[in-house]
């Protein structure tokens, strides 16, 4: 019998000034929440996240009125503490997510600069090597499994697709623009260990034969990396 894939609800207090930067974000995506904290979560390390700034619980006084909807006071307003409601997989606490919303946000405005080891790598390798076997096991399944398992391919590919660069309408042609497409910060300048490390990964997920490729992006990409190369050298 095919098993579907279980999520529960999760509700995430935050500040009013937080849940509406997150919703925004969404909104802007053209995606909901709990994608956000998903995209995080699928390409950043779980340690990262865990060392990563937590915006915190809503401040004394940061209240919301919502109308209650059920029960005895049905229709009466009610003042709480404000939140985010999300759907996930089980298994991530709420400061884990909270945390992952936040670095999308930094993400959306260019704050956040990664490192990437070749331990992060072969994690990653591994993990997409256990991704494929899974989904050649559920091909096997009944019908309605095989539909579900290529409509959460078809909604991660559009997650990555809306965290990933857009490509550049005249290519890449300065430095700056080479430092944007291989997700640098602006005005770094990595050494060719760190350059290479980046490009291994975005190639991976930017590589027209992967699952989430793209020709233009990946394009781009080996002119990024030519011109930082040379660039360095």
């Amino acid at each position: 019998m095919a098993t579907q894939s279980v999520k529960q609800s999760y509700t995430i207090p935050c500040s009013s000034v937080f849940r509406d930067a997150v919703l925004a974000l969404a909104t802007k995506r053209g995606v909901n929440a709990a994608d956000l904290a998903r995209s995080v979560m699928l390409i950043v390390p779980q340690g990262a996240i865990e060392d990563y700034e937590d915006p915190g619980d809503p401040p004394p006084g940061d209240r919301e009125t919502i109308v209650l909807k059920s029960g005895p006071a049905e229709g009466r307003p009610w003042r709480r503490k404000p939140r985010l409601q999300l759907r996930l997989p089980p298994g991530h606490s709420i400061i884990a997510v909270r945390k992952a919303l936040n670095m999308a946000l930094h993400f959306d405005k260019g704050e956040v600069k990664m490192r990437v080891e070749k331990a992060d790598i072969l994690a990653a390798e591994r993990k997409a090597l256990e991704e494929a076997h899974a989904l050649k096991k559920r091909q096997n399944d009944p019908p309605v499994e095989l539909l579900q398992s290529r409509e959460e391919l078809e909604r991660l590919r559009a997650i990555v697709d809306n965290l990933a660069f857009e490509p550049l309408d005249r290519g890449v042609t300065t430095f700056n623009e080479a430092l944007h497409v291989m997700g640098f910060a602006p005005n770094a300048r990595p050494d060719i260990k760190s350059i290479r490390a980046k490009y291994r990964v975005l190639a991976a997920i930017h590589h027209p034969d992967s699952n989430y490729g793209s020709h233009q992006r990946m394009t781009q990409l080996n002119a990024a990396m030519d011109l930082l190369r040379r660039h360095i050298a």
